[in-house]
């Protein structure tokens, strides 16, 4: 998808969860979109150190890895912090998109489990904006996008934990939307579509899964149009519209149930 590469030229960007996938894919637009900056952070040093050296024999001085366990609230606010004296000061644009999908039984799941997705998938969007947003009021504009998934929309059998973090994050996400509004800072939540990345671990992605790329470039789109919800394909776009209509509860349902039971028989369904 084609999207306004101008709205991004001459702005600082902060990614998590960028050194592989759809947050690389992010990194790649927005250094192509002429981003002033941009700090990719990850937790796997491998990959990020990787990534990071390729990109700067490119655009030099404009990228810089940061090593981050975004599930520590401390870490997170050193770097962001550092991110901001790499920019010279400003932090125009933060995408909290590091997270993972937590599959499973939900009567085999421990508050160990709970915790662990809720702190990678929820909390660690929290402590981005909480450091991120003081930042952003002071210097009168920014703009934080909070990376979900279309299961936040239709949830499904097996995967509890990722519906109910992604589905919270949205709604923090849309709610800090508008408290926000007023000091010029836009807020929105994103789904990144069906994507061919990690997530899948040994499972076959869809055929019609998109490269990280596709998503990267629709997610883009909907940041230059602030979206308030910005779907990365037709089917995330379709799911949540139907998502609260009592007109396909019936529809709803029956697919849902289809996914359950092919997933209880050890087939992976979506």
């Amino acid at each position: 998808m084609e999207y306004n590469r101008d709205y991004f030229a001459g702005k600082s960007a902060v990614v998590t969860g960028a050194a592989s996938g759809i947050g690389l894919a992010l990194v790649e637009e927005l250094l192509q979109s002429n981003a002033a900056a941009v700090v990719m952070a990850d937790i796997n040093s491998n990959n990020l150190e990787q990534h990071e050296k390729r990109l700067q024999e490119r655009y030099k001085n404009r990228v810089k890895g940061i090593q981050c366990d975004v599930t520590s609230e401390e870490a997170v606010q050193s770097l962001i912090s550092d991110a901001v004296s790499f920019f010279g000061g400003r932090l125009d644009l933060l995408v909290n998109n590091a997270g993972a999908g937590f599959p499973g039984y939900f009567a085999d799941m421990t508050n160990t489990d709970w915790k662990a997705a809720f702190d990678l998938n929820f909390f660690s969007a929290l402590y981005g904006m909480r450091a991120a947003l003081p930042i952003m009021v002071k210097q009168g504009s920014g703009q934080i996008i909070n990376i979900i998934s279309g299961i936040a929309f239709t949830p499904m059998a097996q995967q509890s934990r990722y519906a109910a973090t992604k589905a919270a994050l949205n709604a923090l996400s849309v709610a800090l939307r508008t408290e926000y509004w007023d000091d010029n800072i836009k807020i929105s939540s994103a789904t990144p579509g069906t994507t061919v990345t990690a997530i899948w671990g040994d499972l076959e992605p869809p055929k019609s899964a998109q490269t990280p790329q596709q998503s990267a470039s629709r997610i883009l789109n909907g940041v230059a149009n602030n979206d308030r919800v910005i779907f990365g394909d037709d089917n995330d776009a379709l799911g949540g519209a139907a998502c609260y209509d009592t007109q396909k509860q019936e529809e709803i349902d029956a697919y849902l149930l289809h996914v359950a039971r092919e997933r209880r028989k050890g087939i992976t369904a979506i």
